[in-house]
């Protein structure tokens, strides 16, 4: 059955924008204390260029780290902050999220989104953050990149790919009728993240993001766009970002200074519920086991 979503007033999208720009200042502040090195990218990097803020109708925070630092940033957070007011959830052996990435979210509020609904996790407020990788030079090696990543997107996340009909969505739904038991799919997924993400930066061109669906998965970042951090200024807030943030933005969004026709304007997340005036319900770690997806 498919959820049903609701469409946010300009008003409640102001107030969801600047509980996730309270969200940012403190991740930013708990990367800073531990030397953690991110990149401010994606729909908030746009309107930080354009206007020094939110784009009027975004509804995320997106933020990138290279892997080793995401691994450390994952590891440290559950370290020093795993019962706090921001949580940092990551499917694992415990916990199940539907994500094929990491989020931080903010137990002071409540939003559940649509493809989550069913789904026993702490539903607050999210910053998304995602890993870069290394790409392979090598055209075979790229595509057994593609394939073990594909691997890893299915058994992680335990759905079919949206939008991917005929062969892709034939075949997915063939291999999680096969392997339908939960110690045997979260063995294939860490096999599948062991191959993927196993290349070296110093002995290839390019970086990916291997964790944000399909289409992000097939970029290829020349490594100069990373060899540096810049800064801009988001909200009133300075962040961190790619040295060659303009070149990445080019590569992802094209002429990401024309906004898009006003029927685009619109947010791109489909959210079945939200409320920010109340907290949402959290788990302890004696609960975890039970955050697994049937």
């Amino acid at each position: 059955m498919e959820q049903k979503t609701i469409k946010l007033s300009p008003e409640q999208l102001r107030e969801l924008q600047l509980a996730q720009l309270d969200m940012l200042r403190f991740f930013k502040k708990f990367c800073e204390e531990n030397n953690i090195t991110f990149y401010f990218i994606g729909g908030g990097l746009i309107g930080a260029v354009r206007s020094g803020g939110f784009i009027p109708w975004d509804d995320d925070v997106d933020v990138l780290l290279q892997r080793d630092e995401y691994e450390r940033l994952c590891s440290l957070w559950q370290e020093k902050l795993p019962d706090g007011r921001f949580r940092l959830l990551r499917t694992d052996g415990k916990m199940f999220t539907g994500n094929i990435f990491a989020t931080v979210t903010d137990t002071n509020y409540t939003m559940v989104k649509a493809n989550q609904a069913d789904i026993d996790i702490p539903h607050g407020l999210v910053i998304d953050v995602f890993p870069l990788d290394v790409c392979p030079d090598g055209s075979f090696a790229r595509k057994m990149q593609y394939f073990w990543t594909m691997i890893y997107s299915l058994f992680l996340a335990q759905v079919v790919p949206e939008n991917h009909g005929g062969v892709l969505a034939f075949g997915s739904k063939l291999l999680l009728g096969i392997f339908r038991g939960k110690k045997i799919r979260e063995k294939l997924w860490r096999t599948a993240e062991r191959h993927m993400k196993k290349y070296k930066r110093d002995e290839n061109e390019c970086l990916t993001e291997l964790c944000s669906g399909p289409h992000w998965m097939k970029m290829k970042y020349p490594k100069r766009i990373y060899e540096g951090v810049d800064r801009v200024t988001f909200e009133g807030i300075e962040l961190p970002v790619a040295s060659g943030y303009r070149e990445y933005l080019e590569m992802v969004f094209g002429d990401y200074m024309t906004p898009p026709p006003e029927d685009m304007r619109v947010p791109h997340h489909d959210i079945a519920y939200l409320d920010l005036h109340t907290p949402c319900k959290v788990y302890d770690d004696a609960h975890r086991h039970e955050f697994t997806k049937p």
